[in-house]
């Protein structure tokens, strides 16, 4: 019976991770909408999506109440604050890279994001680090060196999504609510601002959305829908598999979008590319070795010896 609880955890993982990954391909078809109305839309759709979610499912009284609870803890509010701004931020950044032939370097984003977030395990949590994962962080900076020096500038887009995507994860983990209400909490906390943007669009005349184009309209509105379904079947299959194994499952993501770029949007990916990213892969290999118990084991084993001696 376990195995099989594992194993459907790994199939609605693996789904919604498949999911993020063929994403470009659903921001290319809203290419000729600007990246602002598109996040704005977003937003806005993700949310009413959430709440009509909520309602189905019955899990609306714990959405209330967790709300209410926000008057008397401060810390947790800022934390939703801060986190409903850092995701906000990543999809705006991830939609602009997309629709502007920056599929590639999005992947690396979500390629170095555990890296990223090691290290802020490090600099806020106080996490320790063993020698592999030191080694590995050493050999991703590396990686990035490799392709800053070779065009004479930092891979900003990567950078950028993945310390916002690092750092959304650091304020979740102080907000710990079931995901789902999370994300709704997430979206209700900037969707005045994209209704107020998505308004003056359409008192400008600027808008896309009912400019005439169904395909466009269908798209622009289902944004939410799309935007929560993965997170549903992630948070499903979180709960059934062993850390270390999602932790290997999540490169299904990044990978799909690289070959995406590579492939299918024809996106220049060049030797030094390639060696940027064989330098990332070998660190991420490090990093998900070191997670597992075997290699734990070892470094117990050598603190045991260390505290004998």
């Amino acid at each position: 019976m376990k195995n099989n609880n594992i194993k459907i955890g790994v199939i609605q993982a693996g789904i919604s991770y498949i999911l993020w990954g063929i994403f470009p391909i659903y921001w290319k078809l809203l290419e000729h909408v600007g990246s602002n109305e598109i996040l704005a839309n977003r937003i806005f759709w993700s949310f009413l999506s959430m709440m009509l979610f909520l309602s189905v499912t019955k899990k609306m009284p714990a959405y209330w109440a967790i709300l209410k609870g926000f008057k008397q803890n401060k810390k947790q509010f800022w934390a939703l604050v801060a986190a409903s701004l850092l995701i906000s931020c990543n999809w705006y950044l991830y939609i602009w890279a997309v629709n502007h032939d920056q599929i590639i370097q999005a992947s690396l984003g979500y390629y170095i994001n555990p890296l990223v977030s090691i290290l802020l395990g490090v600099l806020f949590l106080k996490e320790k680090l063993s020698p592999a994962q030191v080694l590995s962080f050493i050999i991703a900076v590396a990686g990035v060196l490799i392709l800053s020096i070779s065009y004479g500038q930092m891979p900003w887009i990567a950078l950028a999504l993945a310390i916002s995507f690092g750092l959304y994860g650091l304020a979740k983990k102080m907000l710990k609510v079931d995901s789902a209400i999370g994300l709704t909490l997430e979206t209700m906390m900037v969707t005045p601002i994209a209704f107020i943007y998505i308004i003056i669009l359409f008192v400008q005349g600027n808008h896309s959305l009912l400019a005439g184009s169904a395909t466009t309209d269908l798209l622009l509105m289902a944004s939410g829908v799309i935007t929560a379904v993965p997170l549903l079947y992630f948070a499903k299959g979180a709960q059934k598999i062993p850390l270390s194994m999602l932790g290997f499952i999540q490169y299904i993501n990044p990978t799909i979008q690289l070959l995406l770029g590579v492939f299918i949007y024809g996106e220049h990916f060049s030797r030094t590319h390639l060696l940027s990213f064989m330098f990332i892969w070998i660190a991420l290999l490090l990093y998900t070795i070191s997670g597992t118990k075997f290699v734990k084991n070892i470094e117990n084993k050598r603190e045991n010896r260390k505290t004998s001696a």
